[in-house]
Parts: C-alpha cells; structure tokens; sequence
C-alpha cells in the first residue's frame, strides 16, 4: 500500500511541473512598449505608448491577469487634439503553441482631448480588444492587437492596431 502512496506522489510531482510549463512563457510581471495606427471619428493618426501586466496561469493553457496602460496618440482634427489616454483591462489569454499566446481583453479606458481654442475635457470609455503576443525567448516578447474604444455621451468609438514589443521579469 505504501509503493502505490509513493508511486502517486511522485507521479503527481512529475506532472504538475509539465502543466506549468504550457503557460510559463506567459505568467508573471511584463512590461513593454506598443505603437501603431489610430483612428477617431474619422481621423487617422500614430498612437504610441507603454503598457505593464501581471499574468496568472489558472489551467495549463489559460492566463489572466491585469494590464494598465498610458499613450499618446497624434491623431488630431481641426477642432481637437486626441491627448494622453489611460487605461486598466484584464486579460484572458489561452496558449495555443509553447510560444504563441492567444489574448482578449477588456476594461476601462480615459482619454483626454484639448480643443484648439483651449482648454481640455476628458471622456470615459469602455475598451475591448484581442491580440496575439510571440515569446522570442523566456523573457522576451512581441504582440499584435486590435483595440476598440466606446466612448460616454455618443462621442463614438475609437479603433487602434498596435505592434509592440516587451519584457518578462
């Protein structure tokens, strides 16, 4: 009886360390910087800016965790300039290769627009998105997203594709 007590103990040591392996590339802090196209009522600019995360492996191929992000965009019209932009999401991520994450993502967004006239006013959205994000190495990254942005007051949306590249610690 004993040989069967150990021999599960040690098939379960074994194998707790192969379920983490699925999403180790993906879990603990991260950093990075992101760029890309924009789009706001109609006009189109370069956004740019840095993110920062936490990713949690909760199954084998599953991940959440927060992010929190803040960009600058030079997406402008003749009336407004589209300034800095917050934002804190949760993302879910599902590993679809050792190397390949799978992400969705959606949170609260706030951005900060300055008249021409003078002056600036800030609206409060809703942002979702997903993306894909590449390990090139343990501690290295590369992503791509799609970001949609529903803004308060019938203000409309905002559509962002960003690249971008970060890092594990």
């Amino acid at each position: 009886m004993k040989t069967v007590i150990f021999a599960a103990i040690a098939a379960a040591s074994v194998s707790v360390p192969a379920f983490a392996q699925d999403a180790a590339p993906f879990t603990g802090p991260r950093a990075g910087i992101t760029m890309g196209f924009d789009k706001i009522q109609g006009d189109d600019g370069f956004s740019y800016g840095g993110t920062a995360g936490y990713d949690l492996a909760v199954t084998p191929r599953i991940t959440v965790g927060p992010e929190v992000s803040f960009s600058d965009a030079t997406t402008d019209s003749a009336a407004t300039d589209v300034s800095r932009d917050l934002a804190a999401s949760v993302r879910l991520g599902y590993v679809v290769t050792p190397k390949v994450l799978a992400f969705g993502k959606v949170g609260y967004a706030n951005t900060r627009f300055e008249p021409v006239a003078g002056g600036h006013y800030s609206l409060e959205a809703v942002r979702y998105g997903g993306g894909l994000e590449y390990s090139v190495t343990p501690r290295t990254y590369i992503s791509a997203e799609y970001q949609r942005t529903e803004y308060e007051s019938n203000f409309g949306g905002r559509d962002a594709g960003l690249v971008g590249v970060g890092f594990r610690f």
